[in-house]
């Protein structure tokens, strides 16, 4: 019988060298966490005193003057927005996302409402903001922003993620130079960033991460930041925060992470992932049709992806059709493949179990050579993607 709990209940054994996605996983629990997870379980504890410790260890490691924990990144946002709109005002706090309140605008650049799964603008809107977008998708100007703010605007998003558009925009020192000029408080949704310290650093007035991707804890969101502000997020969990509360074992699971990020062996991890992208590249280097190029993290992350820029026409398949491929058969490999559509895909090392990176580079060469020895290019049409991206999903449970 397979150890593997996977195979035991029925799931695939994929391998996921997409990255820290959530529809995924997010990332391997460090086992710091698991333990201190496994410790508190049985026990029964004040929840608002466990965020009172949680606080102390995400203000050390973040520079922020509290935090808390809460179900998601994508949850902080809600949370740091209402607090922003309600302040300590509790009838306010019961009354969203309905309350009639003077400050209720939130400002955030066309160019980053993106989707990370849900919409950016849809966690504003859920929490009674206002979302008023600034720029166009490839341009935001000082004169955009400074225009925009009113005595209705209650707080201004800005959003790091490889899925912005990464040019013609407000760099966040300036994002937070015009919106501090007025009295407007920053809040950064930097969910997938490896820099705890960075934004809070910027200028920024919460910071918000995910506490299971980079740092491998529990499902989880971390919201940090100026004391007054993070006061007014956490009292939203008497809100519209109700549904989005975590346990007791994710507050000790995430301050388990955090405390065991301090001690990781970063270095050691770059070094070990540099490994997996040479034999990668190396796997791939010479065969026709395939371009294998190691690329820095868009972000400014301290890590690189390998790119796989594929030629139909000397490959005989596409990219996207590629990454299908990979995706099926007794061991499904996960790429990233955001981009497909440009005929190249992804692969991220940073998830990897020890072996995996010898399974994924086999099952290139497995695929690439079955390619090669058709003697049609295997090109479904783009369209098809788009067209039945969903069906997966809109056919689910069954």
């Amino acid at each position: 019988m397979s150890d593997d709990i996977r195979t035991t209940i029925g799931l695939r054994p994929v391998i996921n060298v997409s990255g820290t996605m959530t529809s995924l996983g997010a990332s391997i629990v460090v086992p710091q966490a698991i333990q201190a997870m496994e410790a508190i379980l049985p026990q029964f504890v004040e929840i608002n005193d466990l965020q009172r410790m949680a606080s102390k260890v995400i203000a050390r490691l973040t520079g922020a003057e509290a935090g808390f924990v809460t179900a998601s990144c994508s949850a902080g946002i809600s949370l740091a927005v209402a607090g922003a709109i309600t302040g300590n005002n509790l009838l306010a706090i019961e009354k969203l996302p309905d309350a009639t309140l003077e400050k209720n605008e939130v400002l955030v650049q066309m160019g980053h409402v993106v989707s990370y799964g849900a919409p950016v603008d849809q966690a504003i809107r859920l929490a009674g903001g206002k979302v008023v977008l600034i720029g166009q998708a490839t341009s935001t100007h000082r004169f955009h922003m400074e225009n925009a703010i009113t005595e209705k605007t209650a707080a201004a998003v800005y959003v790091v993620s490889h899925h912005v558009v990464d040019y013609g925009l407000l760099h966040l020192s300036e994002f937070v130079e015009i919106a501090h000029a007025k009295g407007v408080p920053v809040i950064v949704d930097a969910a997938s960033e490896y820099d705890l310290r960075l934004f809070l650093a910027q200028g920024a007035d919460i910071a918000l991460y995910s506490g299971h991707k980079f740092l491998g804890g529990p499902t989880s969101g971390i919201v940090a930041g100026k004391k007054e502000l993070v006061r007014s997020a956490f009292l939203q969990n008497m809100g519209i925060g109700r549904g989005m509360k975590v346990g007791k074992e994710s507050i000790y699971g995430v301050m388990a992470a955090l405390e065991a990020w301090e001690k990781r062996d970063h270095a050691g991890i770059r070094e070990r992932e540099t490994g997996y992208l040479k034999l990668w590249k190396e796997t791939l280097d010479g065969r026709p049709g395939v371009r294998a190029l190691i690329e820095p993290d868009p972000t400014n992350n301290p890590l690189e992806r390998l790119r796989v820029v594929v030629s139909p026409t000397e490959a005989h398949i596409t990219a996207w059709d590629l990454a299908t491929a990979l995706s099926r058969g007794d061991q499904p490999v996960i790429v990233r493949d955001h981009e497909v559509e440009h005929q190249h895909f992804y692969l991220d090392p940073c998830n990897l179990h020890p072996g995996q990176e010898k399974i994924v580079a086999a099952r290139l060469s497995e695929e690439l050579d079955r390619a090669r020895a058709s003697n049609e290019i295997i090109a479904t049409p783009l369209e098809n993607r788009s067209r039945h991206r969903f069906d997966g999903i809109l056919r689910w449970p069954d």
